[in-house]
């Protein structure tokens, strides 16, 4: 039988309250981070960005360990993991001009993924689970991102570097996630 509403209990479980909050601190912290000047500025938006990064462990704990993980937070954590990405990326374009190219990339990829996500939820009713190469991708990006943003006196040719490292690393990840669809998809025919 198919659940076609969210209760309220699902709707506001502890989880998905932090998931909202994550989601509704990242507009402060873009502000924050784009008129950052100071010691004090930075220091300022790296605690903001702690609380986002406290915020995502706490709500997988609490599911997980009171059985509150619901269908809504399956959904909810990985999309507001993408946006914490996404702006942390934006946020590095405030700095270094190439990290459009890097957004560009990481848009195409997540729009894929989602895509592919939804066809695949709908053709077998599950989801795959992330893959090595895209946990190695997310964790990749995430610290040359921090990186980028907490050392702000970086020179632009290393800054530079480690976006083009980032732009080969969610290349590589799309292609082997193409590849793994792929063999999904012909798998399914059969």
């Amino acid at each position: 039988m198919k659940k076609d509403k969210i209760s309220a209990a699902e709707l506001f479980s502890i989880p998905n309250i932090l998931g909202y909050f994550r989601i509704l601190m990242l507009p402060v912290f873009l502000v924050k981070y784009s008129q950052a000047k100071t010691k004090e500025d930075f220091l300022l938006t790296f605690l903001l960005l702690a609380v986002i990064f406290l915020t995502d462990a706490l709500d997988g704990y609490i599911a997980r360990r009171f059985h509150m993980v619901t269908d809504l937070g399956k959904i909810l954590d990985p999309v507001s993991d993408k946006l914490v990405q996404g702006a942390l990326a934006v946020a590095v374009t405030f700095r270094y001009s190439w990290m459009k190219v890097f957004l560009l990339v990481f848009l195409i990829k997540e729009l894929y993924m989602a895509c592919m996500g939804l066809y695949l939820i709908k053709a077998r009713n599950r989801l795959n689970g992330a893959k090595w190469y895209g946990k190695v991708c997310t964790a990749f990006v995430d610290v040359g991102v921090l990186s980028l943003l907490f050392l702000p006196n970086l020179p632009k040719q290393i800054g530079n570097g480690i976006i083009c490292l980032m732009i080969a690393v969610e290349l590589f990840s799309v292609i082997a996630y193409i590849g793994f669809h792929r063999k999904e998809l012909k798998r399914k025919m059969k």
